[in-house]
């Protein structure tokens, strides 16, 4: 009996670390895909930082970054602690599991507080950037994020066309909006504002911009939501398979 049970101990070991080893090889797949969008959002849409007044939209990205990082690394301390079966190494794994998860319920709390700040700032100062800032000396970064902004979400203004009429730059060189409002972008088309030429009844970037941020939001809080039940499987696993290990010094 004492041998049946000392094997049936043996083989629910090996499947408990087959188990572990999975989850770790998972968790590391999940740090790369964050450090992946991280990336990404600092990248490809960092020209829409120069719109706002605070640094809440880079922020986020390196945030990002971080996260993923120290997610890989966790990653490979877990499959290290599975294969050598050292519990020294698994108390380590289990306090990182345990310290990200925390983490990741302060980052989802700083998040909706983070939206609801980026939303307020953005239509408080997108209009105003939009008339004071776009075409004017040393505004560059400003002028290529609202061409961007208004070619990529089809879109004219910050509420709507009239928003340009404004703008310096617009009053004097016989335009009526910039030439990224076209619906063909081609040079001088600013200067009919039909429907048909321009993004007139599309409405402004404002909402389009929110509505953006927000479906990333909901997609961040998805893969969140997603790797946190997967941590709470993998602290599960991880405790199950340093009790079942034969003891030995840390």
């Amino acid at each position: 009996m004492e041998a049946r049970a000392g094997k049936t101990q043996a083989c629910g070991t090996i499947c408990l670390k087959y188990l572990l080893l999975l989850f770790s090889i998972l968790f590391w797949l999940a740090g790369g895909a964050v450090l992946a969008v991280g990336v990404w959002t600092l990248v490809e849409k960092s020209d829409y930082i120069s719109l706002l007044n605070s640094s809440l939209y880079s922020a986020s990205a390196y945030i990002l970054i971080a996260a993923g990082v120290i997610v890989i690394v966790t990653g490979i301390i877990g499959c290290c602690a599975t294969l050598k079966e050292k519990k020294s190494l698994l108390i380590v794994y289990l306090c990182l599991l345990l310290c990200i998860f925390l983490l990741e319920v302060i980052a989802g709390v700083l998040a909706y507080i983070t939206y609801q700040e980026l939303n307020e700032e953005l239509r408080q100062n997108l209009k105003m950037t939009m008339q004071q800032k776009y075409k004017q000396p040393g505004e560059d970064s400003v002028t290529q994020a609202v061409d961007k902004l208004q070619q990529e979400f089809k879109c004219c203004g910050s509420h709507n066309y009239s928003d340009w009429l404004e703008n310096a730059w617009i009053q004097s060189n016989e335009h009526l909006v910039p030439d990224s409002c076209c619906k063909t972008h081609i040079e001088l088309c600013g200067r009919r504002d039909h429907p048909s030429n321009i993004y007139k009844v599309e409405g402004g970037c404002i909402t389009k911009l929110e509505e953006f941020i927000l479906s990333q939001l909901y997609i961040l809080g998805a893969v969140g939501i997603g790797i946190a039940c997967l941590q709470l499987v993998g602290m599960m696993f991880t405790c199950c398979l340093y009790r079942n290990l034969e003891e030995d010094p840390l």
